[in-house]
């Protein structure tokens, strides 16, 4: 309880995002995550308008594992009926994972100390009928050597303006990324980010100048080039985002908030590419 008689309430969400606008609610009524979810949680406060908080709006098109949320209401319910309540109302490639009573100085955005994204990516000439709105399918061969090389000098604290989207409304392009693997997972092909902050459409654009790395159209040594340039035309296209999932976001354990499972869930069997981070 934060003030008296009002609640705090997080929740753990994933969604499929293919069929919506991106997460934040738009003011032309199209199809958004946030909207469906608020629209289920105030069906569940009996009427009460719930208007939600996120730890990162994602894109139109783009996933999210383990999105994290909090809203405030004056309207008791217990946890189970705010869980399985929200889900009945809501639509199926939307499903609310958990939910928990947190204090006030709990922020779904600002108290996160790191969010991590996977990129994935199925090279294969074939295109596939199945997953098709859930990877980035390319039919070029990818080198996974060249493509790690050519990452290792986004790690730490750069000013990433060649990777911003131009309607990025972030105060600065600075931003420290903590770790980037790429890794092979049987048949996908997976882009792993983790950092404090992203900048609007910053994972996509990575993602499109290291494919075009991967697929022997330009050297390793072109990242850096990239990268000092801060100029956004000088990276590759952005990737599209179907193959873009946010899979965790990290606060402190004051908080204790449940952790599962990195998703998604077709890459429930793949180790932890920074397990044996410190970091």
């Amino acid at each position: 309880m934060t003030a008296a008689g009002v609640f705090r309430i997080a929740l753990g969400v994933e969604y499929n995002g293919a069929a919506y606008y991106g997460f934040q609610r738009q003011h032309n009524e199209l199809p958004t995550v946030q909207a469906a979810l608020e629209q289920a949680l105030t069906e569940v406060a009996g009427g009460e308008p719930v208007r939600l908080v996120c730890a990162g709006r994602t894109d139109a098109g783009v996933h999210a594992c383990a999105q994290v949320l909090h809203f405030e209401t004056t309207v008791f319910r217990k946890s189970a009926a705010w869980l399985f309540g929200s889900n009945r109302y809501l639509p199926k490639d939307i499903s609310v994972l958990w939910v928990r009573d947190v204090p006030e100085s709990f922020h779904a955005r600002f108290s996160a100390r790191r969010r991590r994204y996977r990129y994935v990516i199925y090279p294969d000439p074939i295109r596939p009928a199945l997953l098709s709105d859930g990877i980035t399918w390319t039919h070029k061969e990818l080198d996974l050597d060249t493509m790690n090389q050519a990452a290792q000098c986004l790690l730490g604290t750069h000013d990433f303006s060649s990777f911003r989207a131009a309607e990025c409304q972030a105060k600065s392009p600075v931003k420290t990324l903590d770790g980037i693997r790429i890794s092979r997972h049987g048949r996908f092909v997976v882009l792993d980010v983790r950092a404090s902050a992203f900048l609007h459409h910053m994972v996509r654009n990575i993602a499109g100048t290291l494919l075009k790395i991967g697929a022997g159209e330009k050297p390793p040594s072109w990242m850096r080039e990239v990268l000092e340039a801060r100029r956004r035309e000088v990276a590759g296209a952005t990737a599209p985002p179907y193959g873009l999932y946010l899979v965790q976001v990290e606060y402190p354990a004051e908080f204790d908030l449940p952790n599962g499972p990195l998703g998604p869930l077709f890459l429930s069997a793949m180790p932890d590419v920074f397990a044996e981070d410190t970091a």
